[in-house]
């Protein structure tokens, strides 16, 4: 039996496909494509297949991590990939697939870019270059045992924040795994509540799921 893990995009009208319903999809994706899919056993088989990490509606990806099993142990990656590939919806496509080095366990990490619309870009850049200064970057979370104000700065990274046409372009890498995930969606609300200049948040973009080290999740 081989151990796929396959790296996949969601990009354009299929970012508004919410979690639940990829897993609907990706249920066809397989019964379409006639892939061997490895079947759990008991009284309810079905395909086995699980996802790394869940995005948030309205995100795109270009690094969404799919793990399933072949019972075809000479089936060739590049089979595997077509044939998904082939009856994949619009705005989804296998981007590689290989055999599983890491247990999802090793993701800490995943990296983000989005834009901040304002129609002054210059104020605004001056209001996020003072919450990103500031001591905390505090949020309000939703946990299992409720609200919880939670200290983001800690765990925040921010990659690069240049002002472009109207905008500010940001790139942050933010916890993400089974212990943490937090959603740059938070930053953008603590951006707000400190009184910065009014602004919309769009083009939230996945671009890479990593470990600890900053190395690609495989």
């Amino acid at each position: 039996m081989l151990r796929v893990r396959a790296t996949f995009k969601k990009t354009g009208r299929a970012k508004y496909i919410s979690h639940l319903d990829l897993n609907r999809c990706m249920l066809r994706t397989f019964r379409r494509s006639g892939l061997p899919i490895w079947y759990t056993e008991g009284f309810n088989p079905h395909p086995y297949y699980a996802f790394a990490l869940a995005l948030s509606l309205g995100f795109e990806s270009e690094c969404e991590i799919l793990d399933f099993n072949i019972t075809d142990d000479n089936m060739s990656m590049e089979e595997i990939r077509d044939r998904l590939n082939a009856v994949m919806p619009e705005g989804m496509g296998i981007i590689s697939v290989a055999v599983q080095e890491q247990k999802i366990t090793a993701i800490a990490k995943a990296e983000y870019s989005f834009s901040l619309v304002a129609d002054d870009a210059d104020k605004l850049m001056e209001d996020i270059n003072r919450l990103i200064s500031g001591d905390e970057i505090l949020i309000e979370k939703k946990t299992k045992k409720g609200i919880k104000t939670v200290d983001i700065k800690p765990d925040m990274e921010v990659i690069s924040c240049e002002k472009g046409e109207g905008s500010v372009n940001i790139v942050m890498r933010l916890p993400a795994g089974t212990q943490t995930n937090y959603n740059p969606t938070l930053f953008v609300e603590a951006l707000k509540n400190s009184g910065a200049q009014p602004f919309e948040a769009e083009k939230f973009v996945r671009r890479a799921i990593l470990c600890e080290d900053d190395s690609i999740f495989k």
